[in-house]
């Protein structure tokens, strides 16, 4: 199962700012270490009379900092409990039924991950005590929405306000649902089902669940990917699916027949199709196509490097695999005409993240590529997942953005900027397109090779490394060197091959869906 819960804009930022703050030689603390400032920090807001929901929420975030940066640490489980209790006595001070809601998460989090713990136990107690209480002012679910668009089918889910939610995916059939926490439906919607005879996404359906969770559930048939993102004022959870068939394997390929094939007559020669400007996929024209842009000139970043070998497990360091990985992936770009490539880093040295994106504006790059590789504390956990800048959906996608901007030395001076630079990015439409084919690109490369793999899909986050940068960026993590079968893969120079020879694959079809470019090879060492 993959854990989807939404934090509410406070938490998030609190948490973001405690990883964004944090400086590099803090990567040297160790687990013991910042439990016991956690602790302290604890006692002193506990005993002040004067302390806000501010302070408490700074005791949260701390404790959950000690969760991502040392998952599989004794004290993971610790700090997910006293995280609780910060956030349970916060919302007796004041009421406010969020911190209830973090409460919440931070038990479940610890009976889900931590399952053998011997607070897991207590925390089944705790949940069944908050569920009692009840969580005061439930959000109203108001409209519930369908609209076909020439490239996907949308459903729009629209509430009173922001609300905690959990999303997962099921087959035979079909289906993708929505928990949502702390919501009743409108009177109209209350366990309503609704039909439509046209396109995908034919069937959405609404019933109740225990703890003021409404569930949310369409089908999928005829869906080969979907997107799930949030809107503000009002909030609304907006879910795209693609059209699609699949081709007989596991991976989904897009129906792509254009409508003059479709009008073609049986036994007759279909017609050639006119040229079109290259639309993105959600069917609009970005201002660079418009302008019909193209790509000469490419930066990859190898993530981590010098003091910071990033994930370390069986034997890999993230730093070491990914510029191996980068190296190999600049041969191929190389290799095709009119692209010059640019690579952040060549040896086992450290840069700044802020100064990657520098990096790629300095030297006017049309992208820029960071590569990465994931960890877990789950042993099991594997495939991949490529991101780009924005505001993160989930605590996945949260906690993969805290550990990757660890090293990241801004401080909370810096939040202002960062959130404007994250929300006013310009370059959203175009960064998602090429995170999409980037991600497409390594199923469609890896899955020979690893028969297990699996596809996360696209997710965005606030990833330093992406902030400020100029042009279309990605952020892709190629694996889980935390899960044993797949160090094994990485270990091997053959299929480190592959996984270049697949993000060259996505760079190359993003090229092409943008514009045929015909510019002179400039290589820059």
């Amino acid at each position: 199962m993959k854990w989807m819960r939404n934090f509410d804009k406070a938490t998030w930022i609190v948490c973001v700012l405690a990883a964004l703050s944090q400086p590099a030689h803090a990567q040297n603390d160790s687990a013991a270490a910042r439990f016991e400032a956690a602790r302290a920090q604890e006692q002193r807001v506990f005993a002040s009379e004067g302390a806000t929901r501010v302070d408490f929420r700074a005791v949260i975030s701390s404790y959950w900092a000690i969760v991502r940066r040392f998952p599989a640490s004794g004290y993971a489980d610790n700090a997910l409990w006293q995280a609780a209790g910060a956030a349970d006595e916060a919302f007796r001070r004041f009421g406010d039924a969020r911190d209830q809601q973090t409460a919440i998460r931070m038990l479940e989090w610890l009976r889900s991950e931590y399952p053998t713990a011997a607070l897991a136990k207590r925390a089944g107690g705790e949940l069944e005590q908050l569920a009692l209480q009840g969580v005061p002012g439930e959000t109203t679910i108001r409209a519930v929405e369908r609209i076909v668009l020439p490239e996907v089918v949308r459903v729009t889910i629209a509430l009173d306000r922001e609300v905690a939610f959990y999303q997962e995916r099921l087959e035979n059939p079909a289906r993708l649902y929505f928990d949502l926490h702390g919501t009743r439906a409108a009177p109209s919607l209350i366990d309503a089902t609704f039909r439509y005879e046209d396109d995908v996404i034919r069937e959405i359906r609404l019933g109740r669940h225990p703890n003021s969770t409404t569930r949310v559930v369409l089908d999928l048939e005829g869906v080969s990917r979907y997107s799930v993102f949030t809107l503000y004022d009002p909030y609304r959870i907006v879910i795209d699916g693609e059209r699609g068939e699949y081709d007989g394997g596991l991976t989904p390929v897009l129906s792509r027949v254009s409508d003059a094939v479709r009008s073609t007559s049986l036994g007759s020669e279909p017609p050639v199709a006119p040229a079109a400007p290259p639309a993105n996929r959600s069917g609009g024209f970005s201002v660079a196509r418009q302008l019909g842009l193209g790509i000469s000139r490419i930066v990859i970043d190898a993530g981590h490097g010098g003091h910071d070998p990033g994930a370390v497990a069986f034997g890999v360091s993230e730093a070491e695999l990914v510029l191996d990985v980068a190296l190999r992936l600049e041969k191929l770009l190389q290799a095709q005409p009119g692209v010059a490539v640019v690579l952040t880093r060549r040896v086992d040295e450290h840069i700044a993240l802020e100064h990657r994106p520098e990096i790629a504006n300095r030297e006017a790059a049309d992208l820029f590529l960071s590569i990465h590789a994931n960890a877990s504390a789950n042993a099991t956990a594997t495939g991949i997942e490529t991101y780009f800048l924005n505001f993160a959906l989930n605590p996945e996608a949260e906690a993969v953005a805290a550990r990757e901007n660890a090293a990241s030395a801004r401080t909370m001076n810096n939040l202002q900027s960062i959130i404007n630079a994250i929300a006013l990015n310009s370059k959203a439409d175009e960064s998602r397109d090429f995170a999409a084919l980037i991600q497409r690109g390594l199923v469609r490369g890896l899955r020979s090779s690893n028969k297990a793999l699996k596809d996360h899909g696209v997710k965005q986050a606030p990833f330093v490394v992406l902030v400020g940068a100029a042009m279309p960026s990605a952020l892709v993590e190629i694996s889980f060197v935390t899960n044993r079968r797949d160090a094994q893969l990485l270990k091997t120079p053959a299929y480190r091959q592959k996984i270049a020879e697949a993000l060259a694959s996505g760079i190359s079809r993003y090229q092409g869906e943008l514009k045929k470019v015909n510019v002179q090879v400039k290589t820059i060492k």
